[in-house]
């Protein structure tokens, strides 16, 4: 599956000076997450319920 038609859009907790930026892509079933400095690397991919949890401990 190519990534490159998904919306990837970067993470809040991103930092502006280019050093760490995150990009997600949520789609329907799944959610991807990938460096943006190296868009054409891996990503990780986990599902909404995942995601969710992953978000809920962020908040704590």
């Amino acid at each position: 599956m190519s990534t490159e038609r998904w919306n990837w859009f970067k993470s809040s907790y991103s930092s502006g000076e280019g050093g760490e930026c995150v990009e997600i892509a949520a789609l329907p079933h799944t959610i991807h997450i990938r460096d943006s400095k190296n868009p054409t690397g891996p990503h990780v991919t986990l599902s909404p319920t995942a995601w969710s949890a992953f978000l809920e401990g962020q908040e704590k």
